[in-house]
């Protein structure tokens, strides 16, 4: 695919009339999202989604992604842009959806990703039922990534600009979703989208990407969570791979599997938290090798490039958003799971991230890693 190239050119299909929701999140990206809607001729709406009051979750005001600053920044590319914007109040949403799930997870001894949850619940469920309600054809984001319609089927794929692809977060859309979602930055790198934006004077076209959970912009999940739910996480025993008491560990939800700076061991060699068992507060630590596992199952699958799964299948697999694709072969589960079987065991295998499957650049599908899995 020849990647277009020109800061201002159009889709050569002309869509005059058509109406899009365009996701406005104050930052660069979904700011050239909605010019370039514009530019091919849509009639636009930009909104930003209010989605969590920062006091409510114990944060400044202004270091999240739902700061007055980030609403002024997208309201002002909209005004110079010509086109209606609103602010919508998704937080209750949000927090049933997105918080309280991360929370939960955390809780049961998983480690949940929320951006994909945000995905699913807020951005393609919630925004796609208030453009339904506005008459939208469209919804558009700022996403890197890339929706093409192949033998009457919609097929995700990765961006061109393969540093910044952002596939593995959309997983879980549905080919309902695929038909009317539309992806302007898939085909463009970012160095590209900001010269865009300060072509046309936008000004966050300088603005950072963002980087941590936007409801947690320190990092520090375990004080979130004893904030937010109001809980104290006990200390409990630090265990050897035989079961035997080697430590303390200052509240399992502190840890994730393949950790290992902040364990607070003196021991002979490097060990790595292997497992957690939530139910008898224990953190199980081990040498590095014994983070390594060949197969794992997935729960919540969602299939995008077939339309099940029916036998066998040869994919590419990513379980984690950073990590490079690893040859595995997926087998189908008369439950509704999957098994994925990598062709080399892989690092610290972690429930509650996403397990990704790729052919190439399409997305074939993925799930939710189970918590059950036995290393």
């Amino acid at each position: 695919m020849t990647r277009r190239t020109s800061l201002t050119a159009a889709p050569a299909k002309a869509v005059m009339g058509k109406k899009a929701l365009i996701a406005m999140s104050g930052g660069v990206d979904s700011s050239v999202a909605a010019f370039l809607t514009k530019q091919a001729g849509y009639d636009c709406i930009g909104v930003t989604m209010k989605l969590f009051q920062n006091e409510d979750i114990g944060v400044s005001r202004a270091k999240t992604c739902c700061s007055l600053d980030d609403v002024e920044g997208a309201g002002s590319v909209a005004r110079r842009l010509g086109i209606p914007y609103y602010v919508f109040n998704f937080s209750r949403d949000f927090k049933v959806q997105v918080i309280d799930r991360f929370a939960a997870a955390y809780e049961s001894g998983a480690t949940p990703n929320p951006c994909i949850d945000c995905n699913r619940y807020l951005k393609f469920e919630r925004l796609f039922q208030r453009a339904r309600e506005l008459g939208c054809e469209a919804i558009v984001t700022g996403h890197y990534a890339r929706i093409e319609k192949q033998n009457g089927r919609y097929i995700l794929k990765k961006a061109l600009d393969k540093s910044k692809d952002q596939s593995y977060v959309l997983y879980m859309l549905t080919q309902e979703q695929l038909a009317h979602i539309r992806f302007p930055l898939g085909a463009l790198s970012k160095s590209e989208v900001r010269r865009i934006a300060e072509a046309q004077g936008f000004c966050n076209s300088e603005k950072p990407d963002s980087q941590d959970i936007c409801f947690i912009p320190d990092g520090d999940y375990a004080a979130f969570l004893e904030q937010y739910t109001g809980k104290p996480y006990p200390t409990g025993d630090v265990l050897d791979l035989s079961g035997h008491v080697i430590g303390q560990h200052r509240g399992a939800v502190r840890y994730t599997t393949g950790q290992r700076k902040g364990l607070g061991l003196a021991l002979n060699e490097p060990v790595y938290v292997c497992r957690k068992d939530m139910a008898a507060n224990t953190v199980t630590v081990g040498p590095e090798q014994s983070l390594y596992s060949r197969e794992l199952r997935t729960d919540d699958v969602n299939w995008i490039a077939i339309d099940h799964l029916s036998g066998p299948m040869r994919v590419y697999a990513k379980i984690r958003y950073r990590q490079t694709e690893q040859p595995s072969t997926v087998y189908p589960d008369k439950s509704g799971k999957i098994r994925l079987l990598f062709d080399k065991p892989q690092r610290a295998v972690t429930a509650g991230q996403a397990a990704v499957l790729y052919n190439g650049d399409i997305v074939v599908g993925g799930g939710t890693i189970l918590k059950t899995v036995q290393f």
